[in-house]
Order: C-alpha cells, then structure tokens, then sequence
C-alpha cells in the first residue's frame, strides 16, 4: 500500500515474466479510491516523510494511533502509551509485535522503531503484560490488577493459560462478574454470546453460569484479584513458550519466569532451574547454554545445552531472560555496558527499566496520584482511584500486613457492579480519623463530594456501617463456591500483602505501632484467635478446595466418598470464614482502624465469641462423624489404585504440608484451641469486666462441645498416627490394626556385633518395632526386628558394657541391647515400656494375632549384619535440593527429625503439640545477617512453617524444633531490642522479635513445649493403669 498507480513496461511486470499478457497491471488503490485521492492522502500522511502513524492495542481491545517522529526510540513509544493510560506501575509491562516469521517480540526501548520492526506503519502494537510477578498482591493499584486480569482473559481465549475445565470456569465467572455485575440468567446468556471469554465456551456456558451465582455482591476489584489469585496458581500463568530441543533431539519448550527457567515437554513442566542455581546463561548461535552452580548438577555436568529453532529465537529468548532476571532479582538495574573502541565480544543487551524493588519504593514513597479509569463492558463505570484520590492516607505498620479481607481498614471506597434488578450499591466504609481530626474537620467544613449515590456523599470518610446498615453491603470477599478450585482470595483492596511489598522500615513502624495499638492484654489474646483462625481456615482449604481439585480432576474418588466427606467439612468451613471476617472486623474496631469514635464499646471478644460458639454446636454432628469420613477414606485408599495414587501425589504437593489426613482433624483440635484462648481470657479479665461474663459463657459453650469429642479427637489422633507410619515403613502390614496404640517413637543405638548402629524404634501398646533408614528413593524406614510386649522385662545396665546410658530388652523371641543419646532418654525410654508391658499383660487380646513371622525371620538373619549409611542433619539439608520430591517433603516429618537429632517423641507429646498450635508475623533474623525479614510463622507438629504473608498457600520453607533450644539472647549476641527469642541446635542460630510481651511470652512457651519434650504418659493409658506404675 502506499505507491501509485502509473504506467508500466511491458519488460518490468510481475505479469510479463510470468507470460501473461502485457495489458495486466497490479492496482494499489483501495477501492473508490482515485488518483488524486491517494496522492492528496500521501501529502497528508506524516509516515510518507519524517513521521510514523502507530497503532497500539490496549489490553481491552481498543486501538489507538500514536504520531511518532521516524529515529524515535522505543522508549518515546512506550512513554507516550503508559501516559496516555496513566500506568504508575507501567515497568510490568511491555510493547509486543508480531515479526515476520509471526512471532511475538517486545519492542526494545533504547533502539529505533525502524530498525525492529520492517514496516511499522502496517505493525499493530498490542500493550501486553511482560513481567509476571507471583503474588497479585505486590501489584499496589487497583487500574494494574484490572490491567493484569484482561491479560489473563486475553491469555485464557488465546490458549496461553491452559487450566482445567473447572478452572477456566470459574475464571470465566469472575470475568462475567467483574463486567455485567451479578448474577442475572438473561444477562448472563446475552454477554456470553456477545462476547468469548473461552475457547469451548459453548460447551462450559452453564457452568460459568453456576460459578457466577455464587459471587453475589463481588466488586470488580474483587472479581479482578480473584482472578490474578486463581491464575498465579496454575501451571502456565505467564509462561510464554520458546522451541527447542535437548541433547537427545527431544523436542522441548522453554520458558523464564521469576523464579528461573523453566524446561516443558507439551504442556507438563519438567524441571526447573531457580536463579540461585545458574551461574551464567549464554547462547552460541542457536545453541542455549545454562551453566549451573557445581553443587548442584556435579562439576562434570554444570552446562546445560538446548538448540533453538534459529539464531535470532535464541537471541530474543536470552534477552527475555536477562530481562527477567534483573526486573526480579537486582535491587537496582544495572550499568549500561560500555561499548569497546576496537572490537566487541558478546552481546552488550542489558535491562535498561527499573527493577520490582525499585518500582515498589517509587510506589511507595512518590505518592503518585491516582486517577479516574474506566472498565470495558462493566455496569460499574465509578473507579475506586476516582474516590480514593482526595481521601487521606493510612499510614503503614507493623499491623497493617496483619489485615484480611472484609475488614473496614481499606483506604479506598469500591462499588458493587450494577445490576438491572439489583439495589444500588454503596461505598464499604472508610477507615475513621482520630476524634479531634475530625472534629477539625468538620469546623474548616467539607469539599463539594467528588460523586453523590443515592443520596449518600461519596468523599465522607467517616461514614459508619451502622448509620448505612440498611443501604451498604460489605463487599463478601471470602464468599467462594464449595467447588471451587485453587486461587481464591480476598478482596484485592483489603490484601495484607499490599501494605508489605517493599523492605518495611520496620523501626519506625514499630514507634508508630507502640503510640497507635492497643497494649491490652486482652487485645493480644483476642488477636492470637484471629490470627491462628486464619491458619486454621488455609488448613481447612488443604481438604476443600485443593484436594476436591486434585480427586475432581482425576475422577479418582467414588461419588458416596465424595458426599460423605466434603457434605461434612464444607459447613465447617463455610462457617469459620463467616466467623474470621467477623473477628478481623471486631479487631479492626478495637485497633481503632475504623470507627474510632465509637471504639470504646467494641474492646472486647467475648459477645464474637459467645455468639459464634453458640452456633457452632450446630455443627457437632458433623465433627463426630470425622471418624467415619477418616476410616473410610482409609479403606478407599487401599481399596483403589487410582485414588490411592492421587492420595500420595498430593501429599507431595507443597501445599499439603502435613500428612493428609492430618487436616480433617483440624476441626476437633480447633476446639481445644478456642478452650484455651477463652480460658486466658477469663484468667486475664476480673470478674467485673464487661468482657468477662461473655468469654466466661462462651468458655462454657465450647467446654462442653470438647468434652463431647474428646475421647474422639484422641481416637483420631492415634488412627491418624498409626496411617502416617503406615505410609513411611516397609515391611509391616495392618498396622492400623483395632486396638492397637501408638506411644513412642525414637532414635536408639543398638548394640551389634559391628558395633552401635543407629536404629529407629516405634513402641505400640502390643509390639516394640525397630527399623533402619537407608539412601532410598522414597525415604521410607525398612522393619527389621518386630517385639511383642507380651512377656517382655526391661533392665538398665549399670555400666556394665562401658555403654553410657544403656539397657536391655528381653522378649520372647529374642534379646537386645541399646542405648539412648541421654539419660533423659534413656529414662523416657524404659518409663514408657513398662507402662506398655503392663498395659499388654492387661489387655484382653493376644498379642500373637498381630505377630508377623516373616519379619522376625528376617530379623534374626540380618539385623546384625546390616550397615547403615549414616546421614549427618547436613545431608539432610543438602537433600532438600534434591530432584526427589518424596525425599524434599518427607524430611521434616517427625520421625525423619527423631532420627537425624537422635530423640524420641511421645503421643502425649504430639497431643501437647497440637494444643499449643500458633501463628502470627514475626521478625526473623540469621546469626551473620544485619537485618530483620518479617514472615508469616506457624508452629505445628514440633516444627515452625515459614510464610511470606498469611495468604501463602504453602510455606517457604520449615525448620523442626526437635533438639532446638530456646532462651533470650545473651549480651554477646548484640540484640539491643525488645521481645526477641533466640533458637539454637549446635552451630544453627536464629531469632525472632515478637509484637509485644504477650505474644513473645506465647512463643516461647509453644516452642519449648515442642523443644524440649518431656517424657509424659500416653493419654491413651487407663487411669487405673498410671496409678498402679505410680505405685
């Protein structure tokens, strides 16, 4: 296009030297188009001399044209497209176009237009997200999050982000919210068919459809951040494939996101290189090389090679990772390599943006200022950045990251979709300013209202949920459907995580703190409830929302299971979400965040509690029939392959960070939780308080309900124990046998003829088995000696074989020696195996029934021949990067930790643990390292579960206490602050800073119950059984 119609020779056609005839001519012209039109349009057209026309595609479909200068940059291009959309956070994202070969480049900033693309004038631009970060919530406006939900719809129709049908579903339903609003069937149907959100769209239209109903009340804001939420989880968020193939001629593909590279075959991802791995990325024509740190793959295999399709695709997929690399990883972008005078080796490409860090601070302190937008297709045309923008700032603190979702804390107003047959939506309240800023206020008088609704005045920000009660709606941001899929969070506007995306000045913000929060007691006390509430809800998620993904996508489980088990933890569960926007509400009022002028009346828990208890006993039924739902999803397991494979597949998923069937006793345990926090209260309170009398009702509902599932909760915790040992040995079968008990179990050495060697004992109350752990793929311990009680005597050695701390155990078939790695040891040790044989000599059954010959053969032939390959906690630790995913999640389970610190652990031990669960933000800090990081921290199961935020689905990392001591640091130490623990196991030192001297006194307590086990009796033990040992 662009040339002009002329004469032509008859030599010089296209049509002369393909033998036609020579009156055959080619007509540039458009159509109604003449002569003098098109030379008048030339004279016009600035792209015919020294300009560019561009054309830029937003992220919503629409297009606009840019008039650009011919030696203009990249960058002028860019600068022109993120100020004509008021991007603030505009490094996220990036300029594509398709080249010749139809595949997708980012326009670079610092060449000319001209040299990256051959006909820019013909090229459409499409504004595309570049950087993938992995948590929407270090996205801090509201514009960016809606910016990165029409990426992912626009990846979803484009087949980019390749999900379940569920998956896609209920993305598609978020999308359907976040434009027409909520639900109405018409509407709905009219949409879908007007506009494609998924590419078999027909096929799931009644199922968006159902999804859809049940985000009533979803803001767009809402329905955004759910979508960013769902997405970040799946496989192929932000993954842009690149061909290739391996040494081996497979044909793979890669791709680089912020955790590293990444290696696909088809869709399935098979390894992945993190950053910390790679030492350096080259390429060499179209050979892609990835040089690896020698710890990780050995000194003689560090380079990793892969043949791209051409030089030129090699090149574009090693900028795109230099590129990720600095955004994610570098505080601050690079130097601009200097160009050599002679001669240039390599390629001088470098990142010329800022980096997240960067961009996060500039956020941050700019206090940039936020504009009105509008959302395509949506009903709710008003902007949260429109009300927000003259309302007063909420100063950041230590507590602020503690926020979630439905609180009244948020700083902006957001809207409800309009709908045709809906109630006209009003602002969620705006946080109150303290009493005499108001009142100043109200003196000086208020500014016009930026937008009035129905009556209300939009820019008052001391509006109450009460004086609106009967117009507003608090936006449901933990409404999720009960068949909803991994991803589902809170409201976007209200995300913790928004608060702590940078390096908090965390000094400061604790000065700030100290003059603004409640030091109360009581308000600590009710904050560890919220705060271990929020743990207990992501625990209950493990079950409802991730494993009916796993068992729903692999039709792995029978429909009577299904019902059985989901139709008895849903209402739990739906009913502890209510329960946590309530008590982050109640803490929100008592903190002074909202309503300040009215705070006096809400410092208290006791009436959430009262209240919530009393509806709680409703769900008793459902809590006892937890027996049933545990034993039959055991039978199922053995019973079916294919759910049996699921089981263990999703136990290895980072997510499920405990045994399985550890999170369906959650609901149980979490009402001896609720006694103890109620019974500090009550302890704290004096009986004329206005709190008290409701905690102590409240401490009397709960009572009774525990008291009702204990002898429960104790028979679960013992079957699940017995299924957890089960899965981790070989060569032990029915276990779970009735009747059986688990006691102890713990390292010992035993006495060989090669010597001590390391063995792991597990006492029951019918048999003493001691196993081996070898270098196995599944880091399963090997039964090698089974012991029933029944005529068993146990005899301390007096130093008879110059072994320290040594004793003798005499059974019927055989007899052997062993020592403990202490005294205490050795005490806990023979204590419980008394008590074991006595209650064996009790017992009505024969211990026989349960005696497997074949194990005890092999005992006798092999137990003293068999040499361990003993494993330092050093190996441990250098297992973790291990490609082994067994090895990497079964290493922190107790027994693994009992026999790398040479302990042992009781079941009234366990029972201890699970009582004294806790969790909440602490300041972390290493031995050598200058600063504090702050992390969410769970303590459960003798160990510490490290989270970035409470939102995390699944820890970072983990570290078991077993062996651990803990004190307060020593002057030598050089902490000069206040509430600060220190953890030490030999050379490991780390410590923590608390919020204040409850929540430290707290942590202290838990960790050394957990530390320092002692070696109480088996609550399983008969009363009449502990007097008579006593005796």
């Amino acid at each position: 296009m662009g040339e002009i119609e002329g004469s032509y020779r008859p030599l010089q056609t296209p049509g002369t030297r393909l033998g036609v005839n020579a009156n055959v001519a080619v007509r540039t012209l458009e159509p109604g188009q003449s002569l003098s039109t098109a030379l008048a349009n030339s004279a016009r057209d600035p792209s015919s001399g020294n300009g560019l026309q561009i054309r830029v595609e937003a992220l919503d479909e629409t297009q606009e044209v840019y008039e650009m200068e011919s030696k203009s940059d990249g960058q002028e291009l860019m600068t022109k497209v993120f100020r004509r959309f008021n991007l603030i956070e505009n490094d996220y994202f990036g300029l594509e176009f398709q080249n010749m070969q139809m595949n997708w480049m980012w326009l670079e900033p610092i060449k000319p237009i001209v040299k990256q693309v051959r006909r820019p004038k013909n090229t459409l631009f499409r504004l595309s997200v570049k950087f993938f970060p992995p948590d929407p919530g270090q996205l801090h406006e509201e514009y960016t999050r809606y910016l990165f939900a029409l990426q992912m719809k626009r990846d979803l129709l484009e087949g980019k982000l390749t999900c379940s049908e569920n998956t896609a579903a209920l993305l598609a339903s978020h999308l359907l919210q976040s434009e027409i609003g909520d639900f109405d069937e018409a509407a709905d149907r009219q949409h879908l068919k007007r506009n494609k959100l998924l590419p078999n769209q027909e096929r799931l239209q009644e199922k968006i459809m159902e999804f859809h109903q049940r985000h009533l009340g979803q803001t767009p804001a809402e329905s955004d951040f759910q979508v960013l939420e769902i997405s970040r989880k799946l496989e192929m968020y932000g993954i842009r494939f690149h061909s290739a193939a391996d040494r081996e001629g497979t044909k793979i593909n890669l791709a680089v996101s912020h955790m590293g590279l990444q290696v696909f075959q088809g869709n399935t991802k098979i390894n992945t290189f993190n950053w910390s791995k790679i030492r350096k990325l080259s390429f060499k024509r179209k050979r892609f090389l990835i040089k690896l740190h020698p710890e990780v793959h050995g000194p003689h295999q560090d380079t990793l090679e892969f043949l791209m399709v051409s030089r030129d695709q090699c090149k574009v997929f090693w900028k795109n990772c230099v590129e990720y690399h600095t955004f994610f990883r570098l505080l601050d972008q690079p130097e601009p390599k200097s160009k050599p005078i002679l001669f240039s080796r390599g390629s001088s490409f470098r990142y010329s943006g800022r980096t997240q860090k960067q961009l996060v601070d500039y956020v941050r302190d700019s206090g940039a200022r936020r504009t009105p937008y509008q959302r395509r297709h949506s009903r709710a045309r008003i902007s949260t950045r429109t009300l927000g923008a003259d309302l007063p700032k909420q100063s950041l603190s230590y507590n602020d990251g503690l926020k979630v979702p439905g609180s009244p804390s948020s700083a902006t107003i957001s809207f409800h979709s309009l709908h045709a047959s809906s109630t006209p939506p009003c602002p969620e309240p705006e946080p109150a300013q303290p009493p005499t800023s108001l009142q100043e206020d109200r003196g000086k008088g208020t500014p016009k209202p930026l937008h009035s609704f129905q009556g209300i005045s939009m820019d008052n920000p001391q509006l109450s949920p009460f004086a609106l009660k009967s117009h507003l709606t608090l936006s449901p941001s933990f409404q999720m459907s009960t068949l909803s899929l991994p991803g589902q969070a809170p409201s976007p506007l209200q995300s913790p995580i928004l608060s702590e995306v940078g390096t908090a000045r965390l000094d400061e913000e604790e000065e700030g703190r100290k003059k603004r929060y409640p030091a109360d007691k009581a308000y600590f006390i009710a904050k560890e409830i919220l705060t271990t509430e929020r743990t207990y809800l992501k625990d209950l998620e493990v079950i409802t929302v991730w494993f009916r993904s796993a068992v729903i996508k692999e039709n792995a489980m029978p429909e009577g299971l299904m019902t059985l088990l989901f139709s008895n933890i849903d209402p739990i569960y739906e009913f502890h979400r209510g329960f946590l926007k309530e008590i982050d509400q109640r803490l929100a009022l008592w903190e002074g965040r909202s309503n300040a002028h009215v705070k006096g009346d809400y410092q208290r828990i006791g009436d959430v509690m009262l209240r919530n208890m009393c509806f709680l006993k409703e769900f008793t039924s459902y809590l006892q029939k937890h027996d049933e739902v545990l034993t039959e999803l055991e039978k199922a397991t053995k019973r079916l392959k294919k759910l049996e494979t699921v089981y263990k597949e999703f136990e290895l998923q980072k997510v499920c960070y405990l045994p399985l069937n550890t999170f369906l006793l959650k609901p149980i345990q979490r009402l001896m939780h609720y006694k103890l926090i109620l019974e500090r209260l009550c302890k704290h309170y004096t009986p004329d308080h206005q709190d008290y009398s409701d905690c102590k009702d409240a401490l009397k509902e709960v009572a009774e309900m525990a008291a009702q599932l204990q002898s429960s909760l104790i028979r679960l915790e013992n079957f699940q124990k017995l299924t957890e040992l089960q899965r981790d040995l070989i060569g032990i079968e029915s276990l779970t046998a009735s009747g059986r008990e688990f006691i102890r179990e713990g390292c010992l050495f035993k006495l060989t003829k090669k010597g001590l060697q390391q063995r792991m004992f597990f006492l029951f109350s019918d048999m003493l088995l001691y196993t081996s752990k070898g270098v196995t793929a599944t880091n399963q311990f090997k039964v090698h000696g089974q012991l029933p009680l029944h005529g068993m005597i146990i005899e301390e050695n007096d130093n008879e074989l110059s072994v320290p701390h040594c004793f003798t155990i005499y059974s019927a078939q055989r007899t052997i020696v062993v020592a403990a790695s202490s005294k205490v040891e050795m005490g806990k040790w023979i204590e419980d195996l008394n008590v074991a044989i006595e209650m064996a000599k009790m017992s009505q059954e024969k211990s026989d029934l349960f005696l497997d010959t074949s194990v005890c053969d092999r005992s006798n032939r092999s137990s003293d021949e068999v040499s361990l390959e003993q494993e330092s906690e050093d190996d441990t630790h250098s297992s973790h990067s291990s490609l082994d995913k067994q090895t990497h999640h079964r290493a922190n389970t107790t027994m693994h930790v009992c026999w790398h610190r040479n302990t042992s652990v009781s079941m009234s031990d366990h029972s201890l643990a699970v009582e004294n669960q806790l969790s909440g933000y602490l300041l972390r800090k290493f031995k050598n390292s200058n600063g504090w990081q702050k992390l969410w921290v769970v303590f459960t199961n003798f160990c510490l579960f490290f989270y970035k935020t409470h939102q995390d689905d699944f820890p970072l990392a983990s570290l078991p206490l077993l062996g651990y001591t803990v004190s307060t640091p020593a002057e030598a130490d050089s902490i000069h602050k206040e509430y600060v623990f220190k953890l030490q196991f030999k050379s490991h030192v780390y410590y923590f800073r608390a919020e204040s001297e409850y929540t430290f006194e707290r942590w202290m307590e838990v960790i050394k119950s957990a530390a320092s086990a002692t070696g109480r009796m088996s609550l399983l033990i008969p009363k009449e059984s502990k007097e008579m040992n006593g005796n």
